[in-house]
C-alpha cells in the first residue's frame, strides 16, 4: 500500500468523524430479515457494520426475521405455507416451528456477533416478556392463528443492554395475555422498539434499493421522501407489494418519535455504514418534517 493510499485512508477517516460524534451515545434500530439472511457474505456485512457501530459508541438493536427458514421448514413437512394480506396464518404446529427457527437464527446471530469481537445477547419478546401483543383480528373473515398486534413494548430489559454496551438481539414473537408466543411482522417490531427506546434512526434491510419510481429500474430510486407523500406513492402504486408494510413500519417509527428511517439494499457491502457515514446515502430516507 503506497502512501497515497494511507493518507486517503486516514480522509476517510476524518470525513466519519462528524457522523460519529453526531450519532455517539444514540440508538439505531436496524431490522434484517429476508432471503439475505441466508447468505453468508451478506450476513456478515452486516453483522460487521453493527459491530463497528457499537465500537464507536452507537447503540445499535438488531431485530431479525426469519420467514424463508419458516416456509422452508413447513413445506418439508408437505404442508403449505399460506399468507393473508401479508400475514402468515399461523397455527399451534406453524407458530412452534417459528419459535424453533426464530430462536435458532437468534443464537447464531449473536454467536456470529461475538466471533467479530461485539458483545451480543438474546432479548426474547416472549421469555423477557419484552413485546405484549393481542391477538391480531381475523381479516376478511378469516382467523390467522397466533398472529400478535403489539399492545406494550416493555423497554427497560434492552436499555440494560445498551447501557452496557451489549448489543440486543430481537426476534419478532411477542406474548400474549394467555401466556401464549405469538407470531409478529419483524418490521413491525422495528418500528415500536425504535419508537419505545426514543431512536435516532430506523434502518429496514431489504432486497431492494429503496422505493424506486419503477420497480423494473434499479437506477429510479426515490432517495427522499416526506411522510405526507406516502399516501400519494401507495395510491399510486409506486409502493407496492411487500414494500407497503415496510413503509407502513417507518411511518409507524415516525409517529413515535423517531428522526429518521431509512430502506436499504442489504445486498450493498457494508450497506449501513454507507448509509449513516455518508452524506449521499443509499437507501430511500422516509421523514417527517411537520
Amino acid at each position: 500500500m503506497g502512501m497515497d493510499d494511507i493518507i486517503k485512508k486516514a480522509d476517510v477517516l476524518i470525513e466519519a468523524l462528524p457522523y460519529i460524534r453526531n450519532f455517539y451515545d444514540k440508538v439505531v434500530v436496524i431490522k434484517y430479515g429476508g432471503a439475505a439472511m441466508t447468505d453468508e457474505k451478506i450476513r456478515r456485512n452486516v453483522l460487521e457494520d453493527i459491530v463497528f457501530m457499537s465500537y464507536v459508541g452507537m447503540r445499535p438493536v438488531l431485530v431479525h426475521g426469519g420467514g424463508p427458514f419458516v416456509s422452508k421448514r413447513i413445506e418439508a413437512l408437505g404442508k403449505e405455507s399460506k399468507f393473508v394480506q401479508g400475514y402468515r396464518v399461523t397455527d399451534e404446529q406453524t407458530m412452534a416451528i417459528a419459535e424453533e427457527e426464530f430462536m435458532k437464527i437468534n443464537r447464531d446471530i449473536v454467536r456470529e456477533i461475538t466471533s467479530l469481537g461485539g458483545s451480543a445477547i438474546t432479548v426474547s419478546g416472549k421469555d423477557d416478556t419484552v413485546i405484549e401483543v393481542k391477538k391480531h383480528p381475523p381479516i376478511d373473515g378469516e382467523d390467522i392463528g397466533y398472529v400478535g398486534e403489539i399492545q406494550k413494548i416493555n423497554r427497560d430489559v434492552v436499555e440494560k443492554m445498551i447501557i452496557g454496551d451489549i448489543i440486543p438481539v430481537i426476534p419478532p414473537i411477542g406474548v400474549g395475555d394467555d401466556g401464549h408466543a405469538y407470531n409478529i411482522n419483524a418490521d413491525q417490531v422495528a418500528a415500536h422498539i425504535a419508537a419505545s427506546l426514543g431512536a435516532l434512526k430506523m434502518v429496514l434491510l431489504t432486497n431492494v434499493g429503496g422505493i424506486l419510481e419503477d420497480i423494473k429500474d434499479p437506477l429510479s430510486r426515490i432517495a427522499h421522501v416526506d411522510a405526507s407523500q406516502v399516501g400519494e406513492l401507495i395510491a399510486s402504486g409506486v409502493v407496492s407489494g411487500g414494500m407497503v408494510p415496510k413503509v407502513r413500519a417507518c411511518l409507524q417509527a415516525l409517529e413515535g418519535g423517531v428522526k429518521k428511517t431509512h430502506i436499504v439494499d442489504v445486498g450493498v457491502p457494508h450497506a449501513l455504514l454507507l448509509e449513516i457515514f455518508t452524506d449521499k446515502g443509499i437507501g430511500t430516507e422516509i421523514v417527517k418534517t411537520i
